[in-house]
């Protein structure tokens, strides 16, 4: 399957996470997306040196602009169970609007055509580092990177795509 790019529509697909009373909850993601302008950012896993280092903190620290230019939703996703997902977003105490969410399976990632084999480094079956800017289930910008890179898909990168 090819990948998601530029003048695709977003498919759906069923994600998962817990809630503030800590309930396990399945969320689709047109739910989410439709009707609104929303970045879907996917990183390798959860607890990796770029993705929380790096790529994470971008977003959540220019949540509030991104906020201010009509985004109604940051959505991160993570070949992760969602015991993972959650244990990881506790990790930044500052974030109020980026919604962390499990792919635990991979479907949704296979969905996106965005999978990345990582079998050879004992990890399995990963999502390949992107973003994603969707307005009303249309792709605006896709920004995915090859192999391990961090490259084109920071939020910095996303807000470029934005002008």
């Amino acid at each position: 399957m090819a990948p998601i790019a530029v003048g695709d529509s977003l498919p759906d697909g069923s994600l998962s996470y817990f809630d503030a009373e800590d309930k396990l909850q399945q969320v689709s993601i047109h739910s989410l997306a439709a009707g609104k302008q929303v970045i879907l950012f996917g990183v390798p896993g959860a607890f990796t040196p770029t993705c929380s280092l790096k790529h994470v903190p971008g977003f959540i620290e220019k949540a509030a602009e991104f906020k201010s230019k009509g985004i109604n939703e940051i959505i991160c996703i993570s070949v992760n169970d969602p015991f993972v997902m959650k244990a990881w977003a506790k990790t930044y105490p500052e974030n109020k609007d980026v919604k962390f969410l499990a792919d635990g399976s991979a479907t949704y990632t296979h969905t996106l055509g965005l999978q990345l084999d990582l079998s050879e480094k004992g990890l399995g079956t990963r999502s390949k580092r992107f973003a994603l800017l969707v307005d009303n289930l249309k792709v605006k910008a896709a920004n995915i990177e090859q192999g391990g890179e961090f490259t084109v898909s920071s939020a910095d990168d996303i807000l470029k795509a934005m002008l």
